[in-house]
């Protein structure tokens, strides 16, 4: 699928959609009219009492009045740290997550624009041709030789996310070596799957081809982050913890959804996304897909700076080329997605970068979303306007930024604001609803297993995902000493994880979103399988509590089988390999082929 074609018909696509609203003429600020006035502060102090947000937000808008004059506001809303009752200010640090990829994008734009670079490289530059196989090589061989910049950035490679296949101690080299063993869940081009790998990639490519080969991270901060003032803008937790100003990534614990799904709970602290990796200013595999950490001030000057296509805004100078900020904004993918609501259009993908128009106004957007952290990052390049929205609320931090932010914009814009709060409200209810029924009751008398339980137990492996050692939870048989460890610590670090009535295998499973997996028997040869993060207290008499992760969302199932040879195995479907919108699983004859995921014993 080439650029100009898809390019030219998403235009179309978005000029019919613009056209057939009314289009709204952008509303003039003066430098003295306040945007963020006491009636949306009101506003957006309702929505977190209403949804009883144990965090809160940090707010950045600026508008363009004239040529170099800008109204600028950073306000911030709720809690920031919960020990000390800090409140969230324009100088709260969070971790803006796939908000970092637009940095990733861009510092390709900057080698891309290097003239000094030989061999000088472009967008259409096949990552074959600059990379080692030992580093870049896919499952899918078309993928591994035609695949180029633009296509890694605008996730139409074929391969869906597999975010599990993170480890705790894996680097970037050792993730992109690890690539070729996943499962394509899609031919080459075909569709926009989202995928983080790609971005690691991107990030890979400074250190690979410069002088001296630099860490991303540090590449950024010199080209990128301090030639434009982002003072506070870090990839290092360290340097942000020693600021005072990192927010607590803060979630409640306890819901009773039935009662009320909006439940206060009880308010936990949780740690940092990725406390395991390298805090220091050389970053980690996360620093192209998601190590960004922004206060609500630097968001300002960041979308000044996207609003002036690279220039710096008071000294006028263009740090990045403007060709750099129009690629990555540009339409290449279509996004898959059918829009929920009239206002809003269908989308396109380019590089660390959405466009779309809401109300007749073209829109260029991302989001954000990791452990305990929620971010958007908005601008209309016709309005002059652009809106930033932090928040610190794992449960529903991505719900509280949507509403704030379509808010603000309305206000911005002079429309009549919509009711997103009660839109948003309706579709966390519809969604719970949603799981609910689609949730099987354990058979009364399941069938047995392919093997009985004990012989379930031990060590499996994926070469893409790694090993995996599981433990029979509900037996007194004789078991290995790591088992006996970990089942005797599992009520401790894992409270309220396993139900004592079912067959459970479990194991320590330590990815980058999650600590430890259980596979509860359902029925014959199926398991529910679930993933869990133990989270650490203060409280001894409380030491851990336990998180059900957002990266995999669903109902996800483990086949077990043995083959004719008495090899035993078992097959992970229902999404856990992340998937695009639209595309279906595997299928197949049978487990192995039905899996997105393959483990077999060892």
């Amino acid at each position: 699928m080439g650029d100009i074609p898809l390019t030219l018909l998403v235009v179309l696509l978005l000029q019919a959609s613009i056209l057939a609203q009314k289009v709204q003429q952008p509303f003039q600020y003066s430098n003295s009219k306040a945007i963020l006035t006491p009636k949306i502060d009101l506003f957006i102090e309702t929505v977190l009492s209403s949804w009883n947000s144990p965090g809160g937000v940090s707010v950045a808008v600026v508008k363009q009045t004239e040529e170099h004059s800008w109204h600028v506001e950073t306000k911030g809303y709720g809690i920031e740290k919960v020990a000390e009752e800090k409140k969230m200010d324009g100088n709260s640090l969070f971790c803006i997550a796939s908000n970092s990829k637009l940095f990733a994008t861009v510092a390709i734009g900057l080698l891309i624009s290097d003239e000094d670079l030989s061999p000088r490289i472009s967008w259409d530059t096949k990552l074959s041709d600059v990379l080692p196989e030992d580093i870049w090589k896919l499952a899918d061989s078309i993928a591994s030789s035609e695949t180029t910049i633009t296509d890694a950035m605008s996730h139409r490679i074929g391969l869906p996310r597999h975010d599990l296949m993170y480890t705790r101690t894996d680097t970037t080299d050792s993730i992109l070596q690890r690539l070729r063993y996943l499962k394509p869940s899609a031919s080459f081009r075909s569709t926009w799957q989202y995928n983080n790998d790609m971005y690691m990639l991107l990030a890979y490519l400074p250190t690979a081809i410069l002088p001296g080969n630099p860490p991303f991270a540090r590449y950024v901060k010199e080209r990128i982050i301090d030639p434009l003032g982002l003072n506070s803008t870090t990839y290092s937790p360290l340097v942000a913890n020693r600021s005072g100003h990192l927010a607590d990534p803060v979630a409640r614990e306890g819901i009773d959804a039935e009662k009320d799904i909006f439940g206060k709970g009880k308010t936990r602290v949780m740690r940092f996304p990725g406390w395991f990796l390298d805090q220091s200013e050389d970053g980690n595999f996360e620093a192209g897909p998601g190590g960004v950490i922004m206060s609500g001030k630097d968001a300002a000057r960041w979308l000044q700076v996207l609003l002036l296509e690279g220039q710096h805004p008071e000294t006028h100078e263009q740090i990045i080329p403007k060709e750099v900020i129009r690629k990555v904004a540009s339409g290449i993918t279509v996004m898959p997605t059918e829009p929920k609501y009239p206002e809003i259009s269908d989308t396109i993908y380019g590089g660390g970068q959405m466009r779309r128009a809401y109300r007749g106004h073209n829109f260029i957007e991302h989001g954000g979303s990791t452990n305990g952290y929620r971010t958007q990052i908005i601008r209309s390049p016709d309005s002059r306007v652009g809106v930033a929205v932090f928040s610190n609320d794992e449960n529903y931090g991505t719900q509280l930024i949507e509403v704030i932010k379509w808010r603000i914009i309305d206000s911005v814009l002079g429309l009549e604001p919509i009711d997103w709060d009660s839109r948003l409200k309706k579709e966390v209810q519809e969604s719970h609803a949603k799981r609910l029924s689609e949730m099987k009751p354990r058979p009364t008398n399941p069938s047995s297993p392919v093997l009985p339980f004990e012989q379930l137990a031990g060590v499996y492996r994926n070469l893409g995902y790694g090993d995996i050692s599981l433990c029979f939870a509900n037996s007194d048989a004789k078991q290995s000493a790591s088992c006996r460890k970990l089942l005797k610590e599992l009520p401790t670090v894992l409270p309220g994880a396993l139900n004592d009535t079912v067959p459970t295998l479990v194991a320590q499973w330590e990815r980058f979103w999650s600590s430890h997996v259980k596979l509860e028997h359902f029925d014959g040869a199926l398991f529910n399988l679930t993933t869990f993060e133990s989270q650490p207290t203060d409280d001894d008499s409380d030491p851990c509590w336990t998180v059900k992760p957002t990266a995999v969302d669903g109902i996800i199932t483990a086949e077990f089988a043995v083959d004719d040879d008495g090899n035993v195995g078992f097959g992970v479907t229902g999404g856990i390999w992340g998937a695009g919108p639209g595309v279906e699983g595997p299928g197949g004859d049978n487990a192995q082929q039905r899996a997105e995921v393959w483990f077999e014993n060892v």
